[in-house]
C-alpha cells in the first residue's frame, strides 16, 4: 500500500489543543517560574499588578524586573501569554473607608449650605474614595478648586456666613509659600471667621499616599524644574510619555488605597478639621 500522499486527517483530534510551539493563555500566579523570551530573564512570580498591566520576576539572586502581561514568557521551555488575575468582589465592610462607623442606613442626607473646596483633581478624587461615604451621609458637597488663586474668587460668589461655612484644602500648605500667603489673606478677610483654610506638607498628593501601599519603598525626589509627577514615574520605571500614562499611574495608585490606613497621617488630619467646621455649623 503506498503512503499517504496527504498526511493525517486535519479533522481528527481535539482542535481546540494547541499546537506545537503555539502560545497558550495562562494566569500569572505566584510562585510560577517563567523565562522572558528577549532579555532570558528567568524567576518566579513574586507580584501582578493588574493596573500597569505588569508582572514582576524574581531571580535566584533576589533581584526583580517588571514585565508587561502578555506574550513573551516561556513556561518549562513552552510558550505562553500571561493573563491577569480575575478581580475578586470585595467584601462587605461594617465601616466607612474613613474607619467611620457605617450606618444602618446609609441614605445620602439633602446637601448642607457649607462646602468643602479641595485643591487639584487627583486630591479631590481621593478625598471622595476615603471620606466619600461620609461626606454623603453628612450632606456635605465637596467642589474641585483648580487651583488656589482662584479660592478669593470663589468665596466672592459663595458669600461664606456663619450658616454657610466653606473648608478649603490646598497643595503644599507651607511657611513662606504662596499658598500661606492667600490662606492669610482669607483669615484677615471680612469672611474669614466662615473660612477654614487647611493643607498639607506634600509637594503632591501622591505622596499623601504610604509608599509601600503603591509597592515602592519610599516617594522619589525629583530635582527643581521637573514635573513631579513625571518624575517619579521616571525613577520607579513606569510609563511617562504623555498624560494619559500619568492617569494609568494615579489609578494604579488610587487601587491600592482602600481607607485611611494607607494614608499618611499629615492628610488625614486636615481633612477631618475640615469636616468638623463645615458640619459645626448646625
Amino acid at each position: 500500500m503506498s503512503p499517504d500522499r496527504y498526511g493525517p486527517d486535519v479533522l481528527r483530534g481535539d482542535w481546540r489543543t494547541p499546537r506545537r510551539n503555539r502560545s497558550r493563555e495562562i494566569v500569572a500566579t505566584a510562585g510560577l517560574v517563567l523565562e522572558e523570551v528577549v532579555t532570558h530573564w528567568c524567576g518566579e512570580i513574586v507580584r501582578v499588578d493588574r493596573d500597569l498591566d505588569t508582572v514582576e520576576l524574581e531571580d535566584r539572586r533576589g533581584r526583580r524586573r517588571a514585565f508587561p502581561l502578555g506574550p513573551g514568557f516561556l513556561l518549562e521551555g513552552a510558550p505562553v501569554i500571561l493573563m491577569a488575575p480575575p478581580r475578586t468582589a470585595p467584601a462587605r465592610r461594617m465601616r466607612t473607608a474613613s474607619g467611620s462607623i457605617a450606618p444602618a442606613e446609609s441614605e445620602a442626607r439633602v446637601a448642607r449650605p457649607s462646602r468643602i473646596l479641595v485643591e487639584g483633581r487627583h486630591d479631590a478624587e481621593l478625598v471622595e474614595k476615603v471620606w466619600g461615604d461620609d461626606l454623603r451621609v453628612e450632606g456635605v458637597v465637596v467642589e474641585y478648586l483648580a487651583g488656589v488663586d482662584d479660592l478669593p474668587r470663589h468665596l466672592a460668589a459663595f458669600g461664606p456666613t456663619s450658616q454657610r461655612r466653606v473648608g478649603v484644602l490646598v497643595d503644599h500648605l507651607v511657611s513662606g509659600s504662596k499658598e500661606s500667603r492667600i490662606a492669610a489673606d482669607v483669615a484677615a478677610s471680612p469672611v474669614g471667621r466662615h473660612v477654614l483654610v487647611v493643607g498639607h506638607p506634600f509637594v503632591d498628593i501622591w505622596q499623601a499616599v504610604k509608599p509601600d501601599r503603591a509597592g515602592v519603598a519610599a516617594w522619589p525626589t525629583v530635582r527643581r524644574g521637573l514635573s513631579w509627577k513625571h518624575g517619579v514615574c521616571e525613577q520607579l520605571g513606569w510609563p511617562h510619555c504623555d498624560q494619559a500614562d500619568i492617569a494609568r499611574a494615579w489609578q494604579h495608585i488610587m487601587s491600592r488605597v482602600s481607607s485611611y490606613a494607607d494614608l499618611e497621617p499629615a492628610l488625614l488630619g486636615p481633612v477631618e478639621e475640615l469636616i468638623d467646621f463645615v458640619t459645626a455649623a448646625d
